[in-house]
Parts: C-alpha cells; sequence; structure tokens
C-alpha cells in the first residue's frame, strides 16, 4: 500500500487549486475594473459565473466519479481549471472574461468533488478523518499564501500576472494525479453505473443526506457572508487600510486550517455528531459579536479567530460525516457538497448585501446567527442510513440485470 502521503498530495493539491482559482479574483477586481472599463460590480459577476457552473457541473459528475474513480476526474478537472486560468489572464473583454471563469467553474466542480471523495477511495475507515482534515483545511493555503503571491505579482506586472498562482497549482494538481498510485475503489462500486438523475435522486431519497446537504448549503451561505464582509467590517469600524486586512483574514485562515488537522483528534475523544451541532451553533453564537462589538481590532480579530476554530471543526466533521451516510455513492455526496459550497457562496455574498444595505452589520450578525441555529438543528437529525437505505442505490442496477 503507498505511504500515506502519497495518496493524500493529489487530493490536498485539488482542493487548494480550487480555492485558489477562486480566490484570485478578490484582491484584483478594482486593477480588473480599472482595465476594462467596467465597474467593480460588473468584475464581481464573474464570481456567480463560476459559482453557477460549479453547481451544474457537480450535480452532473456525481455519478461519475463513483463510475470512473477519483483520479481521472482530478486530471480532467486540473486541466480544465488550468485552461481556465490561461483563458481568463488572456481575456480581451469582459465577456471573455466571464466566459474563462465559467471554463473554470467546472474546473473547480471536478477538482472539489474529487479531492472530497478521495478520501473514502484512498483511505480506510480510521484514517478517513485524518486526511480529511488536510482535504479541508488545505483550501486555506490560498488565503494564506496564495493571496499574498497575487499582490506582488499584480503589483510587479499586471493582474494578468497573478493568475500564474492558480495555474500553477492546477498544474501541480494535475502532475501529482498522474503519478498517483491506483488505490482500491471502495464499497463505492455498488453505486457504479447510476445515471445523473438516479445519483441525485439517491442523495435526495435518503432523508439523512438530503438534511446533510441542506445543511451545508446553510452553513457555507453563513460562513461566506461573514468571510466576504470581514474585510469591509474593519474598515468602516476601525479605519485600517486593505494590506491590514489581509494580514487579519490571513491571520483567521491560519487558525481554520490548524483546527482542521486537529478535528480528528477530536472526533476520537468525543461524540462526533454532538460535537458538529455545538459547533454549528457555536459559529452562530460567534457570529453575533463578531460583527457588533467592535471596541478594538485585537478584540474582533480574537471573536473571529474562535469563529474560525469552530468552523474547522464543523467544515471537517462534517465533510467525513457526508462520505458515511451514502457509502454506496461517495462522488454523489461529495458532488452535492460542492454544489451547496459554491451555491452557499452565491447566496451567502448577495444575501449579506442585501441585508448590510438594509440594516447594517449588527442585524447582519443576528441573521447569520440564525442560519447557523438552522444548520446545527438539522445535522441534529442526521443519522447513519439504515442497510436498506445504504443499499438502495444499488436497486436501479439490479432492476436492468
Amino acid at each position: 500500500m503507498p505511504s500515506r502521503a502519497r495518496r493524500l498530495l493529489p487530493l490536498v493539491l485539488a482542493t487548494t487549486a480550487t480555492q485558489a482559482s477562486i480566490v484570485v479574483l478578490a484582491p484584483l477586481l478594482a486593477e480588473i475594473a480599472r482595465d476594462f472599463g467596467v465597474s467593480l460590480s460588473a468584475v464581481g459577476v464573474a464570481r456567480s459565473v463560476l459559482a453557477g457552473t460549479a453547481v451544474a457541473v457537480s450535480l452532473a459528475i456525481g455519478p461519475l466519479i463513483d463510475r470512473i474513480g477519483v483520479r481521472p476526474l482530478i486530471v480532467r478537472g486540473a486541466g480544465i481549471a488550468l485552461a481556465g486560468a490561461a483563458a481568463t489572464a488572456a481575456a480581451p473583454s469582459l465577456g471573455l472574461f466571464y466566459a474563462a471563469h465559467a471554463i473554470t467553474g467546472a474546473g473547480v466542480a471536478c477538482l472539489l468533488s474529487a479531492g472530497f471523495a478521495g478520501v473514502a477511495s484512498s483511505f480506510d475507515q480510521a484514517d478517513a478523518p485524518w486526511a480529511m482534515g488536510y482535504v479541508v483545511g488545505a483550501q486555506s493555503l490560498a488565503w494564506i499564501v496564495g493571496n499574498p503571491i497575487i499582490g506582488l505579482l499584480a503589483e510587479a506586472g499586471s493582474w494578468r500576472l497573478s493568475y500564474l498562482v492558480p495555474a500553477l497549482i492546477c498544474l501541480a494538481a494535475l502532475a501529482t494525479a498522474l503519478l498517483a498510485p491506483r488505490t482500491e475503489r471502495p464499497v463505492a462500486s455498488q453505486g457504479e453505473g447510476l445515471s445523473i438523475r438516479e445519483g441525485l435522486a439517491a442523495v435526495f431519497r435518503e432523508p439523512s443526506a438530503r438534511r446533510w446537504t441542506i445543511a451545508e448549503l446553510v452553513a457555507y451561505s453563513a460562513w461566506t457572508a461573514e468571510l466576504t464582509y470581514a474585510g469591509a467590517f474593519y474598515v468602516e469600524s476601525y479605519g485600517v487600510g486593505e494590506a491590514t486586512v489581509g494580514v487579519l483574514l490571513a491571520l483567521g485562515s491560519l487558525v481554520f486550517l490548524v483546527s482542521s488537522l486537529g478535528t480528528s483528534r477530536l472526533t476520537d475523544r468525543l461524540p462526533r455528531k454532538p460535537l458538529l451541532v455545538a459547533s454549528a451553533l457555536g459559529m452562530g453564537l460567534m457570529l453575533i459579536p463578531v460583527l457588533n462589538v467592535a471596541p478594538a481590532v485585537w478584540v474582533t480579530l480574537a471573536f473571529f479567530c474562535v469563529l474560525a476554530v469552530l468552523a474547522g471543526v464543523r467544515s471537517t466533521g462534517s465533510s467525513s460525516l457526508g462520505l458515511e451516510l451514502l457509502p454506496g455513492n461517495p462522488g454523489s455526496m461529495m458532488s452535492a457538497r460542492t454544489a451547496s459550497a459554491q451555491l452557499g457562496y452565491v447566496v451567502g455574498a448577495a444575501g449579506g448585501s442585501l441585508v448590510l444595505a438594509v440594516a447594517g452589520f449588527g442585524a447582519l450578525g443576528f441573521v447569520l446567527f440564525a442560519g447557523m441555529a438552522f444548520s446545527a438543528l438539522l445535522l441534529s437529525r442526521v443519522g447513519a442510513p439504515s442497510l436498506r437505505q445504504a443499499s438502495a442505490v444499488a436497486e436501479p442496477l439490479a432492476a436492468r440485470d
């Protein structure tokens, strides 16, 4: 059996590549808007184009992952995302800039879904929570390491040069997937041959899988709203500069990484579901002071770091839980997770903008608390599937035979 590190590396690079492909836009918005002669909001639409494409593609590829395996999807996804980064850097107009982000969105869907589903195909049940911590935590590397390099490249050349960062990470994911050892397929082979419709039905027919998927959507919407407007809160409340905001958000991302890596040790010692419910509810409670109490920058940063600890535990533990809900269809489950996360990005950003326009940061904190409380309630009602439910995904195939 190949070493754990060799099996883990393609999965880690896959999720790092997706986040780098997504966050590269944020620090470049102003420069891109000037280059194309359009507004900031017009450039920001590209993020919605990427997310919308990722949602649509992720819903379609779940059964494909279960049928052909994770490695080919990482190779294809990395190649598509690499092409998207190149097309974005070369885009001569806003319309082609949007089209390039649609290409990137398709790559993100493949990479993110396969990266998470690969935990089930490459690791046994004992090692899966450990591996999931790295797969989840790797996404924060785009904030900790990627964004500073993106900014330096933009200052040294132009925003187009900055797209080297996601391109190179996609290239690394492609190379490691091609060279990765072939691991045994999981029990997921029983889901082999499911159509797109059957794959989606397998997720939404199982009550626990359905509740989990909705809980992920709500949680990612709330978390994204906080991440999207945290910088604006720092600027408005304390008058700090953009460089300071970048450092503060990077510190929170570092805490998220450490928390993700340590979650498996927590779930070894504590009952997992109560821990996840408490983490989701704790995130909601922390969102109130994070957006309402502003005596000093360090106080808000301390609140944000506690929030990041809880987010790391919730995201890592919940992803591991999702893999177990339909053991025959890890690809379909993790594709549902990708769709929930990407749709959550759109809902969180748009909903947060609306609440801010109407009622301000304080009200947003309470709205996000309500969302996380609802997510915690849904998680509390997620249970292990029965044997009948776990094997139901194979029924359409049995009927054909």
